[in-house]
């Protein structure tokens, strides 16, 4: 988790998640909204036999949950600045129970007290295998940013019965 201004950020930080059980709803909304029917993913008959007996959740909808098991501050996190290295170790499975862990490696200071903080991200299965390694970066703001109000009633008035 990000949760500290640029500023606040120490190289070797660590965070871990709480998990999160890989589901046929995952596979099957992943399939619709990307369009990727490969039969790895979709077909049990051809998965069968294929190289790991069953269906493969999708790489990239692996990724994209191990990386959102770290939940980010909007108020300090800017942007998502990239990714760099992402490997996959080992194949994940509908059903396994993924865990991510965060180490900030590497932190580049920017403009106006902001700057780039660089985490290693691993995501491991109920196995305790690791499934992924990437380095991923974000844009950290150097102050915190407050929300607009975000209550629509806050200035209405209204009439009592």
């Amino acid at each position: 988790m990000i949760d500290q201004t640029f500023g606040e950020l120490e190289v070797g930080q660590v965070r871990t998640s709480r998990g999160r059980t890989l589901t046929e709803t995952d596979v099957v909304n992943f399939c619709m909204l990307t369009g990727n029917w490969l039969e790895i993913h979709s077909n049990v008959e051809f998965a069968r036999e294929a190289l790991y007996g069953q269906r493969l959740v999708q790489g990239s909808l692996v990724f994209s949950i191990v990386n959102a098991l770290m939940p980010f501050d909007a108020g300090v996190v800017e942007v998502f600045y990239g990714v760099d290295r992402l490997r996959f170790l080992k194949p994940s499975f509908i059903g396994d129970t993924v865990w991510a862990r965060s180490e900030i490696i590497a932190l580049r200071p920017k403009k106006d007290g902001a700057g780039v903080a660089t985490c290693e991200l691993l995501g491991v299965n109920q196995r305790r295998e690791t499934i992924l390694r990437c380095e991923f970066s974000l844009l950290i703001r150097g102050e915190r940013l407050e929300p607009a109000a975000s209550d629509p009633f806050a200035e209405m008035e209204f009439a009592k019965s």
